[in-house]
């Protein structure tokens, strides 16, 4: 498969254990197959980027994929919680971090590659809101697919590292992609708090106060 990773820099060999370690999925090298997003993701606003191209041969590999049918958006929040730092506003938020650690923690020691979402700084407040109780399960899910973000595809095992060639690196304007991105992520919030957020409170949608008063667990059939 071709992957791809945005960066100030050419990356020709990728190491493993470098990097910061309080990303989405702990510490790892961080792709995704969508080009035009890698792009995106390798411009600040005061500096250009590169986005540089890989060819992954994931034979062998253990993969987990974390937006596969016998996972819910609880465990990929699991995982997030165990790496990011949330602003836990009130004691509901504090005591779902507990419950969800609990009943939907994700074993990652073992596997090779981490595939889900990725939670930019949008995203991340969408996931902030469900945890301190203003949004559902359902809201949840549909604010996490705004934008068209993608899943990312994440190395973090010595093995999987074994397995990636570079192909070559290529020059990224932010005059460009830096605006494009921008503008991706103000549409995303500008839907969520227009649309999403402010939707009709259904019968049938679990906020994490009723997850927790009713001891929903992973195979609960509300949750998929």
């Amino acid at each position: 498969m071709l992957i791809y990773h945005g960066s100030k820099d050419k990356i020709e060999k990728p190491e493993y254990g470098k990097g910061k370690p309080y990303n989405d999925y702990g510490l790892g090298f961080y792709c995704t197959e969508a080009i035009e997003l890698a792009k995106e993701w390798s411009c600040t606003a005061e500096h250009d980027g590169f986005v540089n191209a890989y060819e992954m041969d994931t034979a062998g590999l253990d993969i987990l994929n974390l937006n596969a049918a016998n996972f819910t958006i609880l465990h990929w929040l699991t995982v997030l919680l165990k790496n990011r730092t949330f602003r836990l506003t009130n004691s509901i938020a504090k005591d779902a971090k507990e419950y969800l650690l609990e009943n939907f923690s994700v074993n990652t020691t073992s596997c090779d590659v981490i595939i889900g979402y990725r939670a930019d700084d949008s995203y991340f407040s969408f996931a902030e809101d469900f945890l301190n109780n203003a949004i559902s399960v359902k809201k949840l899910e549909k604010a996490m697919r705004l934008g068209n973000l993608g899943e990312q595809f994440v190395l973090i095992s010595p093995a999987a590292f074994e397995q990636i060639r570079f192909i070559h690196a290529e020059s990224v304007p932010r005059s460009k992609y830096f605006v494009l991105r921008s503008k991706r992520d103000k549409a995303a919030r500008f839907e969520y708090l227009n649309s999403e957020r402010r939707s009709s409170y259904g019968t049938d949608e679990l906020y994490m106060l009723d997850i927790m008063r009713q001891g929903v667990k992973a195979d609960d059939t509300r949750l998929r």
